[in-house]
C-alpha cells in the first residue's frame, strides 16, 4: 500500500450544472400543515437551494485540503482518508469514522484540537495522530462495484490502512456508521485496538423492571422515531437504487434529503440552523452532490443494517447527547458495550456532535482515551 497525496477540485463546470438544475427545479406543491410534520417545508427547501445557487462560496474543498488528505488502494478499493499527524511525540493514534448524512468534513472543528491540544489549550499528553478515512461510497472514496462492502469488511480494511500507516496500536471513534465500524474494529483488529469510544450508541432498550424516568423518556423518543423518522433508513436498506435516481438527478431532492436530518438530529429549537450554519449544511450537501454519491453511500445500509445491534467486548467509551437518535442509560449502555470504561450524558448536542459541540466531544475523546491509551 502506497498512499498518493490528494486534494479536491471542484470544477467550475459543475457548478455551472448545479446552478442551472437548481433554477430549474421542479418544485412539488407546499405541504398542508404547519410544521415539518409531513416531511421539509417547501419554503425552506426554497430558500436552502437559492443560498446554495446564489450565496454560497462552494469552499469545502477548500476547506478540507487545509489539512493533509490521501488516497490509497486498500482491499481492491481506492479508499480517501486525512491523516494529521500531531506535533507531539506520544500522541496515540485515533482512527475517526463518520456516519450517514455525514463526511468527512464533520472533522473540520475537532482535527486541530485533538492532533494539537497545546495550542487550544489542552494538555499535549492527550495528543492524537488522527486518519480520518471516507467511507467506501462515500465521499471521494471509490463507490464499490460489487456487493459485500459491509460493516465488517469495512472495520478490516480501516485495520489495513492503520497498520499500512505504522500504526500497531490504536484508537476507534466514530458516531452514526462510525460507531458501527468502530466497534466492528474492536472485534476484527482486537490486538491493535485499544479501545473504542462513540457518541451514538446502540444497545438494548426496555429490557428492565424498573425503568428509571430517563429510560422511559428514551424509550418513548424511540418509539416516535419508529413511527415518523425510520422512513429514510427502509429505502436505503431496501431500494437505495430506486432511491439514488432521484437524488443523483436533483440537486434540490439531493438537498431536501439531507437537510431533513440536520432538523430531526440537531439539538435545535425548532430550525436545523439553530444547531448548525448554513454553510456547514452546504458543505455536506455539496459533498454528497459534487461526489454524486447519495445511491452508493445509501448502500451501506442495504449491506449492514443489522450492524447497529452487534455487542462490542473492546475496552468502550459512551457519550450521550440528549437529542441524539438512541440514548441508552448506563445499564442499557453495559449490555451491548461488555467493558464499558467511560459513559456520560451531555446537557447540549444531537447526532452531528463534532460540528455541533466539538469541544464537547473532543473532551469526551481524550477523556476516555486517558484510560486505555
Amino acid at each position: 500500500m502506497t498512499a498518493e497525496p490528494f486534494r479536491i477540485e471542484v470544477d467550475e463546470a459543475d457548478i455551472v450544472d448545479l446552478r442551472e438544475r437548481l433554477r430549474r427545479t421542479r418544485w412539488p406543491e407546499a405541504e398542508t400543515v404547519a410544521d415539518w410534520s409531513q416531511g421539509i417545508p417547501l419554503g425552506y427547501v426554497q430558500e436552502l437551494c437559492r443560498a446554495w445557487a446564489e450565496d454560497y462560496d462552494f469552499g469545502f474543498g477548500a476547506r478540507l485540503n487545509a489539512f493533509p488528505q490521501f488516497r490509497d488502494t486498500v482491499d481492491g478499493l481506492g479508499i480517501h482518508f486525512l491523516h494529521v499527524r500531531s506535533p507531539e511525540p506520544g500522541a496515540f493514534p485515533l482512527v475517526l469514522t463518520h456516519g450517514w448524512p455525514g463526511s468527512v468534513l464533520e472533522f473540520l472543528d475537532v482535527l486541530g484540537p485533538l492532533t494539537d491540544p497545546r495550542a487550544h489549550g489542552g494538555d499535549p499528553c492527550d495528543a492524537f495522530h488522527v486518519v480520518a478515512p471516507s467511507l467506501p461510497g462515500f465521499g471521494w472514496s471509490d463507490k464499490p462495484a460489487e456487493a459485500g462492502w459491509g460493516v465488517d469488511r469495512i472495520a478490516r480494511a480501516w485495520d489495513r490502512l492503520m497498520v499500512s500507516l505504522g500504526y500497531e496500536r490504536y484508537g476507534a471513534q466514530g458516531g452514526d456508521w462510525g460507531s458501527a465500524v468502530s466497534g466492528a474494529l474492536g472485534e476484527v483488529a482486537r490486538e491493535r485496538v485499544a479501545g473504542v469510544h462513540v457518541n451514538m450508541a446502540s444497545a438494548p432498550s426496555g429490557v428492565f423492571g424498573d425503568p428509571t424516568p430517563g429510560e422511559l423518556a428514551a424509550a418513548e423518543a424511540s418509539k416516535e422515531f419508529a413511527r415518523t423518522g425510520r422512513g429514510y433508513s427502509g429505502q436505503q436498506a431496501t431500494r437505495p437504487q430506486t432511491l439514488g435516481y432521484g437524488l443523483t438527478d436533483s440537486p434540490a431532492g439531493q438537498a431536501a434529503w439531507i437537510a431533513e436530518k440536520f432538523w430531526a438530529w440537531t439539538d435545535n429549537d425548532g430550525h436545523p440552523e439553530d444547531a448548525l450554519s448554513r454553510q456547514r449544511m452546504l458543505d455536506v450537501i455539496s459533498a454528497y452532490w459534487f461526489t454524486a454519491s447519495a445511491t452508493s453511500s445509501a448502500r451501506l445500509y442495504w449491506e449492514s443494517y443489522g450492524a447497529f445491534r452487534r455487542q462490542v467486548t473492546a475496552p468502550s467509551g459512551v457519550s450521550v447527547y440528549p437529542r441524539e437518535i438512541s440514548r441508552p442509560s448506563r445499564r442499557e449502555a453495559e449490555l451491548g458495550y461488555l467493558d464499558l470504561r467511560w459513559y456520560e450524558q451531555l446537557p447540549r448536542g444531537g447526532h452531528f456532535a463534532a460540528m455541533e459541540q466539538p469541544e464537547s466531544l473532543v473532551a469526551q475523546i481524550r477523556g476516555f482515551f486517558r484510560l486505555v491509551r
